[in-house]
């Protein structure tokens, strides 16, 4: 049997989202499911860690208090349901959230969870989930070097004391490292946004810290002519919608070096 945290109240959830898509104004009147959900989240508590646990790894589902990335993936296994609002499966909705967070959709310690957002996202489109819109569209690539998890094991329970999980994680490491990615600098967003981010996307953005690839993550929203992020923020303490615009966003944190976008593929 499946251990797995309850969902509460994940029709009115959906429901709401749906109300509040309805009344969101996009900037080419595409409506996303995504952004439908990702709203319904709007002033959830932001609390870091809730995948964490002393009783091995399973699918921990927690929609009443939320990271970066779980909003995200919340969202995104949520849009993926055949049935919206009340006609949503709660099944079907973990059975997405399972391939979205770990390799392959199998659970197998905590090493089989996606901890590098580069690794997600090479899950995400090998199964069909997501496609990688940065990678069709911008010319600007990186390759990447990843060490951070396992020069700072002391800062991860799950990796601390423990030599064969960090010997894993160091596999994982290795493995992404010296690919090449497609990005877009900072530099190069825009505060309209560009032609091909859509309402809905997924924005990853890149970090400056040496050894990491992602630094936050969050959900494209157009309000008005400007693209902005609705995103959980460990600043605020809850998610909402950030009032500067995304290339504003970027410029205040010498950390962010830019973005990837990915887009659900259904």
């Amino acid at each position: 049997m499946k251990k797995i945290y309850s969902l509460l109240l994940l029709s009115l959830f959906c429901t709401a989202g749906l109300k509040a898509e309805e009344k969101s104004q996009t900037k080419d009147q595409e409506k996303s499911l995504v952004l439908a959900n990702a709203l319904s989240f709007l002033d959830t508590p932001y609390v870091a860690n809730t995948l964490e646990s002393n009783e091995g790894e399973f699918l921990m589902i927690n929609c009443d208090q939320v990271d970066c990335t779980t909003f995200v993936e919340y969202a995104l296994a949520m849009a993926l349901c055949e049935g919206q609002g009340p006609d949503m499966s709660e099944t079907e909705f973990a059975n997405n959230l399972q391939n979205i967070r770990y390799r392959n959709g199998k659970i197998d310690g905590y090493t089989s969870r996606l901890h590098y957002m580069s690794d997600w996202i090479n899950n995400g489109v090998k199964n069909g989930i997501i496609e990688d819109v940065t990678a069709a569209n911008s010319p600007y690539t990186q390759q990447l070097s990843l060490s951070y998890m396992t020069r700072n094991a002391n800062k991860y329970p799950n990796l601390n004391g423990l030599p064969d999980n960090i010997a894993r994680i160091k596999e994982v490491e290795q493995s992404l490292s010296g690919s090449t990615v497609n990005w877009i600098p900072k530099d190069k967003v825009l505060h309209g946004g560009l032609s091909y981010i859509k309402n809905g996307d997924i924005i990853l953005i890149t970090s400056s810290t040496p050894g990491l690839d992602i630094a936050h993550m969050g959900v494209a929203m157009y309000v008005g002519d400007s693209l902005c992020l609705l995103h959980a923020s460990s600043y605020k303490g809850k998610v909402m919608v950030e009032p500067l615009t995304l290339k504003a966003y970027l410029a205040q944190n010498e950390r962010f070096s830019g973005i990837r976008v990915v887009r659900m593929k259904k």
